[in-house]
């Protein structure tokens, strides 16, 4: 370091989804549903289905995007943190792999794991590496092969999967600029761990839906606006929420109780399903693509999920 870090910002996004979309209708083939109930019970339309690609194809895709977006060459990057659960080998882990992928040399590299809260968790601990000054220049990926632990002929969770990685680049602010991404909230409740699992050797995703739906939409919205204090806003402030994209209707419920005025909320949940960790960085890089919110805008990203764990901070939008 040449100066003192006060923290850090996102210099930019990527995301990358497969090319196979899965239809509702192409659902209701395979299990006793239909187009209506799926769009009525969890607003889904389609979802990405990744073939023969794995996790560490797809964050790395998405991870190569974000760099081409943010001016840096891959000399400059000394991190690379992969929020994923979904990733079939143990090791070597996927940040290495996609090191390896990007030709980034010599780079601290590590995977984190709390299911769909993993980007925002991912973000905190990058943010914390900088401020300490452990690294400079940093990718954060959240990506996710939910396909290969779905059960496909369980209509309650197959409606529900994608398959998607989202990728940010940050990089240190010295000291006299504001701090682009605010402190991390997180937290768990571990008693309620069973709500959602994939558990095993050949593992299925399970979860108690209903269990979730009510955690959901009533006890995330006051800690999701506890992020927002934390990171020196007010309500009115925040131009966007990105929360984890589970289904519509938790999504509008925790969006009915933050009850921010001057927010856009994030759904992209109806053309690519639950993607877990990559929901998050996938729906503010298409928001970010599609110039949705004005670049220095403060943005509310909220993950939520298996653990139960969740976690949330404002960003700067890049």
């Amino acid at each position: 370091m040449t100066q003192p870090v006060v923290g850090s910002r996102i210099l930019a996004m990527g995301h990358y989804q497969p090319t196979r979309v899965l239809t509702n209708d192409d659902l209701a083939e395979m299990v006793d549903t239909n187009d209506q109930w799926i769009r009525d019970r969890v607003g889904i339309v389609t979802r990405r289905i990744a073939d023969n690609e794995t996790v560490a194809d797809m964050a790395a895709a998405a991870a190569d995007k974000a760099l081409a977006n943010s001016g840096l060459g891959v000399g400059d990057i000394d991190l690379v943190v992969v929020a994923t659960c979904s990733s079939v080998d143990r090791s070597p882990n996927v940040a290495c792999r996609v090191a390896a992928k990007l030709g980034i040399d010599a780079p601290a590299a590590y995977d984190i794991n709390t299911a769909c809260s993993g980007f925002s968790y991912a973000m905190g601990t990058v943010d914390h590496a900088i401020r300490a000054g452990a690294a400079r220049n940093a990718i954060v990926i959240g990506a996710e092969k939910l396909s290969d632990f779905t059960d496909w002929t369980d209509r309650s969770t197959c409606i529900l999967f994608g398959d998607a990685a989202g990728a940010a680049v940050v990089t240190a602010v010295p000291e006299g600029e504001q701090p682009g991404i605010g402190p991390v909230l997180w937290g768990s409740v571990p008693e309620r761990s069973d709500a959602v699992r994939i558990e095993g050797w050949r593992p299925y995703i399970q979860q108690e839906g209903q269990q979730v739906f009510r955690w959901a939409t009533t006890a995330l919205a006051p800690l999701a606006l506890d992020a927002i204090k934390r990171s020196g806003y007010e309500p009115e402030d925040i131009k966007a929420v990105v929360c984890h994209q589970a289904n519509a209707r938790i999504i509008e419920g925790i969006a009915k109780r933050l009850n921010l005025p001057n927010a856009i909320i994030a759904k992209d949940i109806v053309e690519s399903g639950n993607t877990s960790a990559a929901s998050i960085p996938l729906a503010l890089s298409k928001l970010i693509e599609r110039r949705e919110v004005p670049s220095g805008s403060p943005v509310l990203l909220f993950g939520f999920g298996g653990g139960l764990t969740y976690a949330g901070q404002v960003v700067r939008c890049p």
